[in-house]
């Protein structure tokens, strides 16, 4: 009974919501949605051998993602269209373009080990960002990722780039796949309060860095391909203090209960 009230006052809601603020509602979804064009394109690039195109694909399916969230919040999203899980569309066209659509770009681009053991390692992103996509707890209250937060088209940009083994290929997909079930908390950019006018302006300047490098390629200059990683460095760690520094206030915060 009170999930058919629910309902109805939802649809009741929506009845009554202008028709532009719907529309709008809309237009932040299909932007939304775009990715999953987007993932499809990176997926015929990379059959065509076309690693960069690819790359650049990738490129704006990240734009997408950081902007999206933050368009829906203004938008009001949830509101205009009550009925519809923004949040769903985002995870689903996440899996695809972040996981699924790199780790083909690998596999097809022979940047893994030949054979079984190549769909092997591509596999684990696979099947570790699907628990992690699946977890309620996966974007926490305080907007942090926990565990890895499944960046593996990042992760396959710098294997490209660099053009590593196929052994430092696969450890890397073996690392970070590992790392999605370690509850670490990791910055969430575009909502983590703590340094986040930094974290926006350092990750800013990496797209553009990406964005750079990708003009460059194949012999990128060296001190992009720097900034680039001192990013990194500085999202890692960053990600660790922050997550240890939240954990020790948790530890005196129970010590205290107990006393």
């Amino acid at each position: 009974m009170d999930d058919t009230r629910t309902e109805a006052d939802a649809l009741e809601q929506n009845d009554a919501t202008p028709p532009w603020f719907r529309l709008r509602a809309v237009a932040v979804h299909l932007y939304t949605a775009s990715g999953a064009v987007l993932a499809l394109l990176i997926l015929v690039a990379a059959f065509q051998g076309q690693e960069v195109r690819a790359l650049w694909l990738m490129l704006a399916a990240l734009a997408i993602d950081s902007t999206d969230g933050l368009l829906a919040r203004k938008l009001r999203v949830s509101e205009a269209l009550p009925f519809f899980d923004g949040a769903m569309l985002d995870n689903i066209v996440d899996y695809m373009t972040y996981v699924f659509a790199p780790m083909v770009l690998l596999w097809s681009g022979g940047y893994l080990p030949e054979g079984n053991t190549g769909v092997m390692f591509a596999a684990l992103p696979l099947v570790a960002s699907s628990y992690q996509f699946c977890r309620v707890d996966a974007k926490t209250d305080d907007h942090y990722f926990l565990g890895f937060p499944s960046y593996f088209n990042v992760v396959a940009f710098y294997i490209i780039v660099f053009d590593v083994t196929h052994a430092a290929a696969a450890w890397m997909l073996v690392v970070c796949s590992v790392l999605v079930f370690i509850p670490i908390r990791y910055v969430y950019p575009t909502r983590t309060v703590a340094f986040r006018r930094l974290s926006l302006f350092l990750t800013t300047l990496w797209l553009v860095s990406y964005a750079v490098i990708l003009f460059q390629m194949p012999k990128p200059e060296p001190l992009i391909l720097a900034f680039s990683l001192l990013y990194l460095i500085y999202y890692f760690a960053l990600s660790l203090y922050l997550s240890g520094k939240l954990l020790a206030a948790r530890r005196l915060e129970e010590e205290f209960i107990e006393q």
